[in-house]
């Protein structure tokens, strides 16, 4: 019996490994096939240490979001192309924060993937550990083209992709649209402050941002409360439940601790927030 289960253990791995795994070769494959468009036989790879040659500038930007492998496609139709930059990170966070990080106020927003944006000429979109980059070299008559590709690949990727779960448990009252995001380290300037899950929110005229941190253990989370009060120059007697962090570059940082998780608000201008308190109960009741 020990070594069935074993066995079960090891192919119930390997399973979902291959569902994960996403080679260049098979997310070529997974490309669906458009009439009158012919899917180019070459494709290219990149990895972190050869990232800025094709994209230069923006490549420090994709490592932090724990970039790992770059595959760029091609569908040709006459003169007219269509380029597929294909981003496999290591989690389905970190695809979903580098796609929110790019996020512009420019661009109309589709239900393709977990979100995608995009105008008649480019779609952007993440799905599972996947962000996908599109753009035509046609000016005329490929936005629907554009979203046939899009809808194909990231229903191969991931059919069910959404925002990662703890911003689902964000209170919708107030919420600026489209503003949630995934922060991979240094939110507000603190290198501690990691794998941060935040969303922008407006109340009585004030900005300020409501974010989330997974410790992934009760310890996880004192440590890091643990270096944010020893920065603050605060006692470390605190316990789980609400605490006010008072951050001197941020101003005071109102959280609840509890378990693995820390709930917290950032008032963009250092400005209270009347009523943030029960805003961080409301998520925290739902972790």
């Amino acid at each position: 019996m020990r070594y069935r289960s074993y066995v079960l253990s090891i192919i119930s791995i390997l399973f979902f490994f291959s569902l994960s795994a996403q080679t260049p070769q098979e997310l070529k494959a997974w490309l669906p096939a458009i009439p009158g468009w012919e899917i180019n036989e070459e494709i290219e790879v990149f990895d972190p240490d050869n990232l800025f040659d094709r994209i230069n500038g923006a490549a420090p930007l994709f490592i932090e979001n724990n970039f790992q492998e770059m595959t760029s496609a091609e569908y040709k139709k006459g003169s007219d192309y269509i380029t597929l930059q294909i981003y496999r990170h290591a989690s389905p966070e970190d695809a979903f924060g580098m796609y929110a990080s790019e996020r512009s106020a420019e661009l109309a927003h589709y239900p393709i993937g977990g979100e995608a944006q995009g105008d008649p000429t480019s779609l952007f979109f993440f799905a599972g550990h996947i962000y996908v980059k599109m753009w035509a070299t046609s000016q005329e008559n490929v936005e629907a083209v554009l979203h046939q590709i899009g809808t194909g690949l990231a229903g191969r990727i991931d059919p069910k992709a959404a925002y990662p779960a703890i911003l689902q448990h964000f209170p919708a009252e107030g919420k600026q649209p489209y503003s949630e995001a995934y922060i991979t380290s240094n939110y507000i300037g603190h290198e501690f402050l990691k794998q941060i899950y935040l969303a922008k929110y407006e109340r009585e005229g004030k900005a300020f941002q409501l974010f989330v941190i997974d410790g992934n253990s009760a310890d996880g989370a004192k440590d890091i409360l643990t270096k944010y009060f020893t920065f603050a120059r605060q006692p470390l007697e605190f316990a789980e439940g609400a605490l006010v962090i008072k951050d001197r570059y941020n101003g005071d940082i109102p959280a609840i601790w509890k378990g693995c998780y820390i709930v917290a608000a950032y008032s963009e201008n250092g400005e209270a927030i009347a009523g943030v308190e029960e805003l961080l109960k409301s998520v925290a009741k739902k972790l």
